[in-house]
């Protein structure tokens, strides 16, 4: 698989492991990186990765967090052992009480860096633009 296919595949991963609720599974991506988020959310490494998705996202009985996380607008620059993306994200949710529908969306911002193992996340700032009803998904307020 060429460089572009395999941080295209990096990034739809992440999406794929958190609609799964498979938060040490997103950890594993950013062992090698960290998360930055608006304001005070800087967490690096595999463990803390984990646990801040463990602290933050709630999870319903069937494990997962009911929500459909869709990324686009993907854009990949590699340079070298280095690489660049901007993508978009929108979060659906939708439970038996609560209608499908938009929850957030915005816009991630990666670096990555290929090691003897391929490539890994090196870093992934978010910024949200919008934010609708969030009550069933997170157990923190943004």
């Amino acid at each position: 698989m060429d460089s572009y296919h395999e941080i295209k595949s990096l990034i739809l991963e992440y999406a794929l492991l958190v609609d799964k609720g498979d938060f040490q599974g997103i950890g594993n991506l950013f062992a090698r990186g960290k998360i930055i988020g608006d304001g005070s959310i800087h967490v690096e490494g595999a463990e803390a990765v984990c646990a801040m998705f463990t602290a933050t996202t709630r999870r319903y009985e069937d494990g997962t967090p009911c929500t459909h996380h869709v990324t686009t607008n993907i854009s990949i620059e590699v340079s070298g052992n280095s690489a660049e993306s901007r993508s978009y994200f929108t979060v659906f949710q939708g439970l038996e009480d609560f209608p499908l529908q938009v929850i957030i969306t915005g816009q991630y911002f990666d670096t990555f860096v290929l090691h003897s193992d391929g490539w890994w996340f090196n870093s992934r700032q978010m910024e949200i633009a919008q934010v609708g009803d969030i009550s069933r998904h997170l157990l923190i307020d943004l």
